[in-house]
């Protein structure tokens, strides 16, 4: 016998009805857009001039859009699209907060400048297997585990800029990088492992993995379930991904070998993903638990950034020096993370935004440097001021900022931090900040002094490393373009810190508060 069937009349019930706004479709827009053209750029991967002609203005275009992004954001506040039409927690939402907006109009940036510094810095070879697509790619990636409000696909954006770098750091092939590869690729994958099952234990514990739908739920399940091991779980498996002590080994073996350019992506933004998801989760998903944590948080980055800039003070490789001083800026982050304060959040959203910028550029200054004395051993560079006072000044201008000297963006971070760590008697953990500065000067004014400032060395005996062909390059338009446009960058932050302060103080207290981000995701629940 036949039943009749009871269609479902309400389809508001489980779908979402009204039609998306056409501002919101900014969303969604620069992963698209960094999938889409680096989907092209693969068709087209054996036309290499024709390369960087398409994604150098792709990545222009990617620009605006982010920024677009972050002006809608400012103005209208938290927005998200849900795809498939199903409603969330169901629904994949992409989620985006001021926190999220920064760094994606901040990295893409700092995207743009590496394409215009790539077209000289690689190869026909190197563009034939894959860089501007790898590029692109791994923008997808990064840009997608800012933007998405879903913990499982935070997981599958890792992948997609993980796998992405596996193309990068390999192109050119030489024994040296094959060996950083390794390395690099064998400590991720432990990373990535622990995040996957942290990611499978939050879902046995919540039974979803909507950001927002977490936020609701953890008050409830405190106490009920073992949260603390949860959270654990996640701050090793990011701290490893954002190469903080002691599970930072992986990077100074690994960033140093690919093409600068490679380097400077990686330095300036592949960590600081890590930290992104350091504080989306354990600042605004859990904050008793890191609360809980913070004193052991705050030990891992006293001894990330000491350790970091003592790491930089014995190296005769710039390039490996560099690598420390991104460890150490990691630190420094961190410290933020631990104080979990309005100032202390706010402090390390605008350091990493400040070294997203400030590291990519000094890879960029240090390969330039190369260009002009052909060599990255201090022991054997020199002179290079009296070659190219330009370039020179520019690098001095980013060794002060990274410094954290007035009058430059690393500046302001640091006094915000060291700030927050006095109002709440932390005064071990401001001393080691303002520690890691003065280290920090000493290190990279160690470097200027035998680099740039000292007369050049005599030829030596041909007994050194041999450079690779690209750095020996005559130094290109476009390579001093791109690192001059992130000086001004850094310059107009310190000089005019204002706006950039009231974006991560204004991201602060969304992490703080994700009332704002709840009602984004559910507006009936939030307003009930």
């Amino acid at each position: 016998m036949a039943v009749p069937s009871t269609p479902l009349e309400d389809l508001s019930v489980a779908y979402l009805m009204e039609p998306v706004a056409a501002a919101d479709w900014l969303i969604p827009a620069p992963v698209v857009w960094c999938l889409l053209v680096g989907s092209v750029l693969v068709m087209l991967r054996k036309r290499t001039a024709l390369q960087p002609l398409i994604a150098i203005p792709s990545l222009m275009v990617l620009v605006f859009i982010t920024l677009g992004l972050l002006w809608h954001v400012a103005v209208n506040g938290t927005v998200t699209m849900t795809m498939g039409r199903w409603l969330p927690p169901f629904g994949i939402s992409f989620t985006v907060d001021l926190l999220s907006a920064f760094f994606a109009a901040t990295s893409s940036l700092v995207a743009l400048a590496a394409g215009i510094y790539g077209r000289s810095d690689v190869d026909d070879s190197s563009r034939r297997y894959g860089f501007y697509p790898f590029l692109l790619l791994i923008m997808a990636g990064i840009l997608g585990a800012f933007l998405t409000g879903d913990i499982f696909n935070l997981y599958v954006w890792f992948e997609v800029l993980l796998i992405s770098s596996f193309g990068l750091l390999v192109l050119g092939s030489r024994p040296v990088q094959l060996d950083g590869a390794v390395k690099y690729a064998f400590l991720n994958l432990i990373a990535t492992t622990l995040f996957l099952v942290a990611t499978g234990y939050l879902y046995g514990l919540f039974g979803t993995l909507n950001m927002a739908d977490i936020a609701i739920k953890a008050s409830e399940l405190r106490g009920a379930a073992p949260l603390m091991t949860l959270v654990t779980l996640f701050l090793l498996a990011f701290a490893m991904k954002a190469a903080a002590f002691p599970v930072n080994f992986w990077l100074p073996a690994s960033y140093h070998t690919p093409r600068i350019v490679v380097s400077a992506m990686f330095a300036g933004l592949l960590t600081k993903v890590g930290i992104y998801a350091l504080l989306r989760i354990l600042g605004m998903l859990f904050p008793v638990e890191r609360q809980e944590l913070s004193f052991l948080i705050a030990l891992a980055a006293a001894f990330t950034m000491i350790l970091g800039v003592m790491g930089a003070l014995a190296q005769n490789d710039i390039r490996r020096a560099m690598g420390f001083l991104v460890i150490s800026g990691i630190g420094v982050m961190m410290a933020g993370l631990a104080l979990g304060s309005p100032a202390g959040l706010s402090g390390a959203i605008l350091y990493a935004a400040h070294s997203m910028v400030v590291m990519t550029a000094l890879y960029f200054a240090v390969g330039i440097s190369a260009r002009l004395g052909s060599s990255f051993k201090l022991t054997e560079a020199g002179g290079l001021y009296a070659r190219n006072a330009a370039v020179a000044g520019l690098t001095l201008v980013l060794f002060l900022s990274v410094a954290g000297l007035p009058p430059f963006s690393g500046f302001w971070p640091k006094i915000m931090l060291v700030k927050a760590s006095l109002d709440v008697g932390a005064w071990w953990l401001a001393g080691a900040i303002l520690m890691t500065g003065l280290l920090t000067t000493i290190a990279v004014g160690r470097i200027w002094a035998l680099a740039y400032w000292r007369p050049a060395p005599e030829a030596a005996d041909g007994a050194g490393e041999t450079p690779d062909p690209m750095d020996t390059q005559p130094l290109s338009f476009g390579a001093t373009a791109a690192l001059g446009g992130l000086v001004v960058i850094t310059i107009a932050a310190g000089v005019w810190p204002e706006p950039v302060m009231a974006l991560a103080q204004e991201a602060a207290r969304g992490l703080l508060d994700p009332s704002a981000y709840v009602q984004s995701v559910f507006p009936v629940e939030a307003s009930q």
